[in-house]
């Protein structure tokens, strides 16, 4: 594949990376896919070609961040996105990397290389593809990989995902403006969708804060016999695009207490969750987007890790409990993290526990025993991250930074969602 430009529909193979191929194989499969198209890795293959790709990652990244693109690539994008936009409401379009490193079955790289949402015109467009290229060498992506080669925590080692950075292709889609956003991880089970299981999590607006943590949404498992448990978050905020921006604002109280889906969007989803994982051949990681009565599929990636199997409610000195988002037990320090300025206080073993994390955290999983946080949910970036290292983590534990003094001690327990008070400073 030598062209600068892919049209979604017709996108296949690595050239255009793990992202973009399975929803260019749901797209002609007849899902609602928003359509778009793709920079393949050959433009990227040859964009490197002329750098020193193997000085220091801010080098790197700084080199590709001016590298001028050539004419008639630039053309080509120029042209795909003049075709995209002309049919669209909002003029804009989400940029996405597509790694061939990312979003495979053992390492889905969640978070770990740069989006641009909500992205107008053609210079915005044109930064956002080097930014994603320039994000194979940031800071997260290269821990992450790191931990890939290590096998993580659990010790399940993945040689493809160490120091071999992949190559990268860029996404570009019609934009979406949802009323709800979310994710949904669905086990399909056997033909025909006999005891499939899907647990889906969501948010009023963009899903963005869903994904990266700050949110704490709402929660259903469902199978064949319908919702078989529930859980209404705090969805305190939610993110949506004015102009060609994307807007923070808080959620009313009322809209915080009630479920941001009815129960037939939710048995509709894992429908689609079913669908899609046996057209694609496996449990799924979907991102998805409701707009409107149309169920948009934004992301259908193999699901990693296995979630933490549901664990009884015992009794006991619990000071805190919360979201159980990757097994495990471990215990340590706690170290109260509030952003990258904290990074340098961490020691390995002890317990991180912030207000939520970032993907920019990635690093501090090379050394943190656990992690507890005060948003988020079970398929947010940082729980799918913590399950593929294997360290334990619980989530939306409520006002975790003010009742966790610095330096106590805590065994925290992932399977259970509980956080138990062993020690004093």
């Amino acid at each position: 594949m030598s062209s600068a430009v892919v049209d979604l529909d017709a996108a296949c193979g690595p050239e255009v990376g793990g992202k973009a191929a399975p929803l260019a194989e749901l797209l002609r499969a007849g899902f609602d896919v928003p359509p778009g198209f793709v920079v393949p890795v050959s433009v990227f293959r040859d964009a490197v070609a002329g750098l020193d790709i193997a000085g220091p990652p801010q080098e790197v990244r700084e080199k590709l961040l001016a590298t001028a693109l050539p004419p008639s690539v630039d053309g080509a994008i120029a042209r795909a996105l003049d075709r995209l936009t002309g049919r669209s409401a909002s003029g804009c379009v989400a940029v996405r990397s597509s790694s061939s490193s990312e979003d495979t079955d053992r390492r889905s790289a969640a978070g770990q290389h740069h989006s641009a949402l909500a992205v107008r015109g053609r210079v915005g467009v044109r930064d956002a593809i080097r930014a994603c290229w320039a994000s194979t060498w940031n800071e997260r992506a290269v821990a992450y990989r790191a931990l890939g080669a290590r096998g993580g925590r659990g010790g399940r080692s993945d040689e493809s995902a160490g120091a071999d950075a992949g190559e990268m292709a860029v996404l570009v889609q019609e934009w979406v403006d949802p009323q709800v956003s979310g994710v949904m991880f669905t086990w399909p089970g056997m033909a025909g969708g006999s005891g499939a299981v899907t647990v889906i999590e969501a948010t009023w607006g963009i899903g963005d804060g869903l994904v990266s943590g700050r949110v704490t949404p709402d929660y259903w498992t469902v199978d064949g016999t319908g919702v078989s448990a529930r859980r209404i978050g705090a969805k305190a905020e939610r993110g949506d695009r004015v102009g060609g921006r994307i807007v923070t604002s808080p959620v009313p109280a009322a809209d915080r207490a009630r479920p941001c889906l009815r129960d037939d969007d939710v048995r509709t989803l894992h429908a689609l969750g079913v669908r899609i994982s046996q057209a694609l051949g496996g449990p799924r990681d979907v991102e998805w987007a409701l707009e409107g009565d149309r169920i948009r599929a934004l992301q259908a990636r193999p699901v990693t890790a296995e979630l933490p199997a549901p664990a009884p409610q015992v009794p006991g000195r619990d000071v805190l409990r919360g979201v159980a988002g990757a097994a495990g037990t471990a215990t340590g320090r706690v170290r109260h993290v509030r952003g990258p300025a904290d990074f340098r206080q961490v020691r390995p073993g002890d317990v991180l526990v912030c207000r939520e994390t970032d993907p920019a955290w990635t690093p501090l999983f090379t050394v943190a025993a656990a992690v507890i946080t005060e948003t988020g949910g079970v398929l947010s970036h940082a729980a799918i991250v913590a399950r593929e290292v294997g360290i334990p983590a619980v989530l939306g534990v409520e006002a975790a930074t003010a009742r966790l003094a610095a330096d106590a001690v805590v065994h925290i327990d992932g399977d259970a969602g509980a956080i138990t008070l062993v020690g004093p400073k």
